[in-house]
C-alpha cells in the first residue's frame, strides 16, 4: 500500500487572544489604589516551514485539524497573561499553499522557507492600559480578537532537475534505481510505481535530482490512469526524458507513436512546452530492442531530439546520458535568474485613506468595513455600558459618525460593522468635554424612565407627613405638596 500523500487539505485554527482584566487595587488604609488590570495574551499562530527531511504530507492526512493554544487572560495586579504558543509545521520543498478556490497563497521552496498561515488573535488590554487623564479608573477591558480559522489545500509538487516521463512499464525506475540510491519498487506488470520516485545522481562536479513519476497513458491529463495526479510533480523539471520501451510486445506500439501520446499529454496539461528533452531508448540488451532503437533513431533526431540508446539491466550507455542531463540541468540553472533576498515591501497609507469605507445597504442600512472599526467591535464587551461609550467615542473620533451623516443616514437607521448591527444614534458622541460618570456605566446610553427621581419622591413623602397645625402657622397649605400627593395616591389606587 503506498503511503505517498501530495494533496491534503488542512483546517487551522490559530489561538484566540486572551481577555483583559478589569481589576482595582485595594490594600488596607488604600480601598482604591486605582486601575491595575493586566493585558491578555496573543493567541498562537500557525507557520509553515520547509524541512529537507519530510517527503509527504502524510502526517496532515491523518491529523488534518490544526489549532494552536489561546492567549491567557490577564489578571490583578498588572499581570500580563501568558501569549499561546505558536504551531510549526513542516511541510516538504516544493509545497504549494492555495485557498480552497484555488488562489496560491505560497509557493514555498527552499529549506528553511517560512510561511504563517493563520495569525493568532490580539490579546485585549487590561484596564490599567485603558486609563488616562479623563477616565482615571475603568470599569471595563477589552476582549481577545478569535484567531483566523481558514481551510487551506497543501499541494506537493517535487522539485527536480530532471524528469522521467513514458507510459507504464517503461523502465522508468528501473533507470532510477541504477542512476541513484533510490529504491523504487520494480516488478513486471504495469503501474507498479504507484508514487512519484526521487533519486539524487552525482556526476563528477554535478549533483542534480531525478524524478520518476507514474507511467502515462492516452487521456492522463484527463484523468486516466494514474498521470492527472502525478503530473504536477514534473512542472518544477528542468529537462524531461523521455524513456522509451523498445521491446514491447504490445500492438500499436512503436517508439515514435509512444513519444507523440506522452506529448500530446504533457501539452494538454500545460507549462511544459519549453523543456528540453531528451529520449532514452532502453532495453537495447533485448535484441529486437535494439534492432527496433537502431531503425527509430534516425527519425527522432530529425524531430531535434537527442536519442540515447541505453539498458537498465546491463548498464550500457547509461554513462552518456547521465553526462547529457548534467550538462542540460546545467545550463538550465546558468540561465536562470539569480536569486534575490527578500525584500521588505513598505506600503505606507495613503494621505486620504480614512482607514474605513460606507457603503449602503439599502432600506435605511449601512455597512461600515474597514481594520480598525472591525477590530473594535470585536473587542467591545457589549455587556458594559461603559465599553460600549468608549466604542462609540473611538468609532466617533475615527470620523465614521460625520461620514455617515454626509452619507445620508437617519438616526434610527441600522448600522452593520462587522457581525454586529447598531442602531445610529448620532447625539452619543459627547466630544471631549465629556466626563465618564460611575466605572461600567455611561449617562449617554440610560434610557429615560417616566418614574419621579429620588429627590422628588422624598419631597412627596414630607408632605404627607406635614401637619395641619404647620399649614396654620404657615397661613396657606402647601398646594403643591397635596398635588404631588394626590398624583401619589392616583398611581397607587
Amino acid at each position: 500500500m503506498a503511503t505517498f500523500i501530495d494533496r491534503v487539505v488542512l483546517h487551522l485554527q490559530a489561538g484566540d487572544g486572551g481577555h483583559g482584566c478589569v481589576s482595582i487595587h485595594r490594600e488596607k488604609f488604600k480601598p482604591f489604589g486605582g486601575p491595575d488590570g493586566g493585558n491578555g495574551g496573543h493567541g498562537g499562530s500557525v507557520s509553515l516551514v520547509v524541512d529537507p527531511q519530510v517527503t509527504t504530507l502524510l502526517d496532515f492526512h491523518f491529523r488534518p485539524h490544526v489549532k494552536a493554544d489561546n492567549g491567557k487572560g490577564g489578571a490583578g495586579s498588572n499581570r500580563d497573561g501568558a501569549n499561546g504558543r505558536d504551531l510549526v509545521l513542516k511541510v516538504p520543498n516544493g509545497t504549494v499553499v492555495q485557498t480552497a478556490d484555488g488562489t496560491v497563497l505560497a509557493d514555498m521552496v527552499g529549506a528553511g522557507t517560512t510561511f504563517e498561515v493563520a495569525r493568532g488573535g490580539r490579546g485585549g488590554r487590561g484596564n490599567a492600559s485603558l486609563a488616562n487623564a479623563r477616565r482615571k479608573a475603568p470599569g471595563f477591558a477589552e476582549l481577545g480578537e478569535p484567531g483566523d480559522q481558514l481551510d487551506v489545500v497543501l499541494e506537493l509538487k517535487s522539485v527536480a532537475d530532471v524528469g522521467l516521463v513514458g507510459f507504464p512499464s517503461a523502465g522508468k525506475s528501473s533507470l532510477i534505481a541504477v542512476l541513484s540510491a533510490a529504491k523504487p519498487k520494480i516488478a513486471d506488470y504495469p503501474f507498479t510505481t504507484l508514487v512519484p520516485n526521487l533519486g539524487v545522481v552525482r556526476v563528477d562536479n554535478h549533483t542534480f535530482t531525478v524524478a520518476d513519476v507514474p507511467g502515462l497513458i492516452p487521456g492522463a491529463a484527463t484523468g486516466k490512469g494514474l498521470g492527472l495526479e502525478f503530473l504536477r510533480h514534473i512542472e518544477r523539471c528542468s529537462v524531461l526524458v523521455h524513456v522509451i520501451d523498445t521491446a514491447t510486445l504490445e500492438p500499436g506500439r512503436d517508439p515514435v507513436a509512444d513519444i507523440d501520446t506522452i506529448e500530446a499529454e504533457l501539452e494538454a496539461y500545460g507549462g511544459l512546452a519549453d523543456r528540453p528533452r531528451l529520449v532514452a531508448l532502453n532495453k537495447v540488451d533485448v535484441p529486437d530492442g535494439r534492432d527496433l532503437a537502431e531503425i527509430v533513431r534516425p527519425d527522432l533526431e530529425e524531430r531535434g531530439f537527442r536519442v540515447y540508446e541505453v539498458s537498465a539491466a546491463t548498464r550500457e550507455g547509461l554513462k552518456e546520458l547521465t553526462y547529457a542531463m548534467a550538462e542540460v540541468v546545467e545550463q538550465a540553472r546558468t540561465a536562470a535568474p539569480p536569486a534575490e533576498p527578500t525584500r521588505i515591501v513598505i506600503r505606507p497609507q495613503a494621505v486620504d485613506d480614512a482607514g474605513f469605507t460606507i457603503e449602503e445597504a439599502g432600506e435605511g442600512s449601512w455597512v461600515i468595513r474597514g481594520v480598525r472599526p472591525e477590530r473594535w467591535v470585536r473587542q467591545t464587551n457589549f455587556d458594559n455600558d461603559e465599553a460600549v461609550g468608549y466604542l462609540a467615542d473611538r468609532l466617533a473620533r475615527l470620523g465614521v459618525e460625520e461620514k455617515l451623516g454626509k452619507a445620508g443616514a437617519e438616526p434610527g437607521d441600522l448600522v452593520r460593522i462587522g457581525e454586529r448591527e447598531f442602531d445610529w444614534r448620532p447625539t452619543l458622541y459627547a466630544g471631549t468635554d465629556f466626563v465618564p460618570g460611575n466605572r461600567g456605566t455611561d449617562v449617554r446610553l440610560e434610557e429615560k424612565s417616566s418614574r419621579a427621581r429620588a429627590s422628588e419622591r422624598l419631597e412627596a413623602r414630607k408632605a404627607r407627613r406635614r401637619r395641619p397645625e404647620d399649614e396654620i402657622e404657615t397661613g396657606k397649605p402647601d398646594q403643591d405638596a397635596y398635588d404631588t400627593f394626590d398624583a401619589d395616591r392616583d398611581d397607587t389606587e
